[in-house]
């Protein structure tokens, strides 16, 4: 364990006993975002992304242990376990060099070497392998034997050569550089299977395609699987074959006579029979483990943000979930987001249906005070907006919604147990109105997935993706804290050290004994325990509670320190938390203790300040170009107001308000060159762009964000009275570089003497 603490400081960079202090505290259950805020002084203020690192690293380090443990159980049941062999075990610190080591005595289906031996020519492959000189016909013929099922010469040769290519395949040092050279100078290519040209045409970019393994980027090797899978694609490794036998070769021939050359047919077939395609699969293997890691990171920092988008806070909201021919169903919401009242409208079925609609939302509008009107941005979403706008409902922000998994919600059990009266149509409808007060509270309950952004999420490791996105679910909700009298079980569910039973009893409790005054009542909610208590306390907020400290951030463990600190001032906590001069006379090294220091000291001011504080930006309202409603309305040259939907590695798609969003290719984001579009751009983030191509039939949007680059001003030649010409301008000799770099030398010589 001590060994594994020195090799995480050394990968992280940190102190051993920050290692430890992390690990002892995941050890004892406590959370992520718990450790990275209330244990500051144990782990010496590590991060969330730090400490996570942690966890995942021992994990695997714990995974290795176990599977060392169970390899050396089992050669010590065969018999086979040597002190060399052990040594080799404990030494591998990967579980692909621990599995190579023990690919030669794992038991295994029968081979063709397994055969052989069986027939007695493992005396034979020894001698063909030493490579000295006899004649080689005459040694087989000793081993034809019609008991053993050896009928010839050349039977002999063959089965003593699968015992040798069995052998070879089996090396780890071989298998460790095939396997480089297989990564580094392999390539992978696709093309299309004959008579899936139409079927299959959004795999076109693939129909005949080949690059580098080693620089194939996450999404193209995702995107060829997928063609792969779907029967649409063929996909090969293609490997330096003839490096790869060269270097075999070079590894194993020893001499120049007949037993040599067996060894060398040895080589050949054993690559391609046993190597090649064994190395294939790892390939495969390996490059789809990376590109998950690649997808899943990309597909947690879009949720990321999309989660952290801004709310627009308690507003009384109209939200309507657009339709055609089926109408648009309208629902109106408290500042709390509880449906008041909901109908349906048909203003795109006839002029007197539209009169109709227009009066019964004016009616509504009036009727529930809103103050804000959210609409979908699916099928009729701009239609809607339009005929919304023109009703000039008086002081109303109008905002287009992105409406991606509302449909998974409104038919989801969650949804059901809200509203188990009411069809999917009214649930999508309030949906998307609550997406627009809070869209964390509201997208915490839709599978991560199911909520448009990433790329390939359905197509990677789908343990790993979860596990990933309930990190950053987890991060997100206890970032912004939760509202606990208001809060729903499923937001609850994912503050630190809860989880769904417990969210539910809070949730019942709440019920049956009326909102929660203090952040201690909550010890009296059944199978809620002190642990528990500890890691979820600091993350919920009672406003207007007894304490104010209930509203922050503050952990109630603090409230003590924070009362002496108030009672040395000679004041109360609410004058603490409200007068800035008070706080800064504090003397914070006055109350540093052995689990007390200055970050947590720190971080009790600052919620001080401003307790509870939304780490989430300000609401913004956003409206697209009128009258650009649909593709077919798209021409190159086009300057359009929009929205970043999702980020991928190659770039970023935004929502420009035609039912389809457009991309802006990595190296149209910006003039200036930058490998992430995240160091620009993220999800939600409001944009100009310029249609560059537009492709109806595959629907297919190119946009650019780059900026003119500024023009040099033209200025006329100035004429000057009374002046002689100047000479034509020759310039000097070009200087060689050792004159250049003597005159750099010079230079600085003067610069330094003239600051002395």
């Amino acid at each position: 364990m001590t060994t594994h603490h020195k090799k995480l400081a050394a990968e992280f960079s940190i102190a051993e006993k920050q290692v430890t202090a992390t690990i002892s505290l995941l050890d004892e259950g406590a959370t992520v975002p718990f450790i990275s805020r209330y244990r500051k002084e144990l782990t010496g203020s590590l991060d969330e992304v730090q400490v996570a690192g942690i966890r995942d690293r021992i994990q695997q380090l714990r995974e290795l242990d176990k599977r060392r443990e169970a390899i050396l159980n089992s050669l010590t049941e065969m018999g086979k376990l040597t002190p060399e062999l052990e040594k080799q075990i404990n030494a591998a610190e990967t579980m692909v060099l621990l599995e190579d080591i023990y690919l030669p005595y794992r038991p295994k289906r029968k081979t063709r070497a397994t055969t052989a031996r069986e027939k007695g020519l493992q005396p034979l492959a020894d001698l063909l392998f030493a490579q000295n000189k006899f004649d080689v016909g005459a040694e087989a013929e000793k081993y034809i034997s019609e008991e053993k099922g050896v009928a010839s010469i050349e039977e002999a040769l063959a089965g003593a050569r699968d015992i040798i290519a069995e052998h070879i395949s089996e090396d780890t040092a071989v298998r460790t550089k095939v396997r480089e050279l297989f990564m580094e100078k392999g390539s992978f290519k696709s093309r299309v299977i004959t008579g899936k040209e139409t079927e299959g045409i959004k795999y076109k970019d693939y129909f005949e395609w080949e690059e580098p393994v080693k620089s194939a980027p996450s999404h193209r090797i995702l995107a060829m699987r997928r063609g792969e899978k779907e029967e649409m694609l063929y996909l090969d490794v293609l490997p330096p074959e003839e490096e790869a036998i060269d270097q075999l070769e070079k590894a194993f021939i020893t001499g120049h006579n007949a037993a040599a050359d067996q060894v060398r047919q040895a080589i050949t077939d054993g690559y391609k029979r046993l190597l090649r395609p064994s190395m294939e699969t790892e390939v495969r293997l390996i490059t789809k483990k990376k590109a998950d890691e690649e997808a899943i990171r990309v597909f947690a920092e879009n949720a990321r943000q999309l989660l952290l988008a801004a709310p627009l806070g308690q507003k009384r909201t109209m939200a309507v979930d657009p339709g055609f021919r089926t109408g648009c169903k309208v629902v109106c919401l408290d500042e709390q987001g509880k449906l008041l009242e909901y109908t349906a409208v048909f203003p795109h079925t006839g002029a007197g249906q539209a009169k109709e609609a227009e009066k019964t939302v004016a009616h509504l509008f009036d009727k529930h005070n809103i103050q804000a009107i959210a609409i979908g941005n699916g099928t009729a979403g701009r239609e809607t907006e339009l005929f919304i706008r023109k009703l000039n409902l008086p002081g109303a922000e109008i905002v287009m919604v992105n409406e991606s998994g509302a449909s998974i919600y409104s038919a989801s059990d969650v949804a059901r147990e809200e509203f188990p009266d009411k069809d999917v149509t009214v649930r999508g409808a309030v949906s998307i109105g609550r997406r627009l007060m809070d869209p964390l509270a509201e997208l915490v309950k839709i599978d991560p997935k199911s909520i448009g952004v990433g790329q390939y999420q359905h197509d990677v490791d789908q343990n790993k993706l979860q596990a990933s996105l309930d990190d950053t679910v987890i991060s997100c909700v206890n970032a912004v804290g939760v509202e606990l009298n208001t809060a729903s079980k499923q937001i609850l569910s994912y503050v630190s050290g809860l989880g769904p039973q417990l969210a539910q009893k809070i949730v019942e409790y709440r019920d049956e004994n009326g909102a929660f005054k203090r952040r201690d009542q909550l010890k009296k909610v059944p199978r809620l325990g002190d642990k528990a208590f500890e890691q979820a306390a600091g993350f919920l907020r009672i406003h207007n509670a007894e304490n104010p400290l209930d509203a922050s951030a503050v952990h109630p463990e603090r409230y003590p320190l924070v009362a002496q600190i108030a009672k040395d001032k000679g004041c109360s906590v609410s004058d603490l938390m409200k007068d800035a001069q008070l706080r800064q006379s504090i003397p914070l090294q006055k109350y540093i203790t052995e689990t007390v220091g200055l970050p947590t000291l720190n971080d009790i001011m600052a919620e001080l300040a401003k307790p509870g504080r939304d780490p989430r930006e300000k609401f913004e309202a956003f409206s697209f170009t009128d009258g650009v409603n649909s593709i077919t309305d798209l021409k190159a040259g086009m300057k359009l107001p929009g929205i970043v939907t999702n980020i991928t590695n190659f770039g970023a798609f935004v929502d420009i308000g035609v039912h389809q969003d457009g991309l802006v290719h990595l190296s149209q984001i910006t003039n200036r060159f930058i490998k992430d579009p995240n160091e620009v751009l993220k999800v939600h983030q409001q944009v100009e762009v310029t249609v560059t191509e537009v492709d109806v039939n595959r629907k297919r949007i190119s946009l650019s964000m780059k900026t003119d680059e500024p023009k040099k001003e033209s200025r006329p030649p100035v004429t000057k009275v009374n002046q002689p010409a100047k000479p034509a301008y020759n310039p000097p000799p070009k200087k060689k570089e050792s004159e250049v770099e003597t005159d750099m030398a010079v230079k600085l010589a003067a610069l330094k003497n003239m600051f002395k």
